[in-house]
């Protein structure tokens, strides 16, 4: 004869059902050994792929590298690109599946880069978070630019500027937002 599911049999399975491991979609994040970006500045022909996060920390030597890549080439000044961009790059590349570099127009921009910009363009915001390395202006091979803007829009991750005049992306991660056509 069957017992009925007591208290006591109710939470001995219920710790037994803890002590299992997780199926592999549930615990997605612990299973991927690293993260991985790949750039091609436009301006200075730079390339550059490597694995900025390894298992569970940054890797403070990918993150100079990169650093350097995404500098402002006119002023030829490095500053830190956040990390969370970084990350809002590598969602966005794993969620079009792809591994292809981005096309980089723009990363880093020091204030005196800003500013001339700013007087060129009105699409050019005073206060930039390209100047604190949390933006980037991008395009990435065989993917169409109106699936990349879809796709940075769907992350949310913060804002979206659409420049296809232009043929770039723009993601920061500051308030998620969007502009342009």
């Amino acid at each position: 004869m069957k017992h009925p599911l007591n208290r006591r049999s109710f939470l001995k399975l219920g710790l037994l059902a803890a002590a299992l491991p997780l199926p592999a979609f549930a615990n997605r994040g612990r299973l991927m050994p690293e993260r991985r970006l790949s750039f091609n500045n436009l301006h200075t022909g730079e390339k550059l792929d490597l694995p900025y996060w390894i298992e569970g920390d940054y890797v403070a030597e990918s993150l100079a590298e990169i650093n350097r890549v995404l500098r402002d080439h006119r002023a030829d000044q490095i500053a830190a690109i956040d990390t969370g961009l970084l990350d809002l790059l590598h969602r966005v590349q794993t969620t079009l599946g792809t591994s292809q570099p981005f096309q980089v127009i723009s990363g880093y921009r020091s204030p005196a880069s800003n500013q001339m910009l700013a007087g060129h363009s009105s699409g050019v915001a005073k206060g930039s978070l390209h100047m604190q390395g949390k933006a980037i202006d991008i395009r990435l091979p065989g993917v169409a630019l109106a699936d990349l803007r879809r796709t940075g829009l769907m992350l949310k991750g913060g804002g979206v500027g659409y420049y296809p005049n232009s043929d770039f992306v723009h993601l920061d991660v500051g308030r998620v937002r969007t502009w342009g056509a």
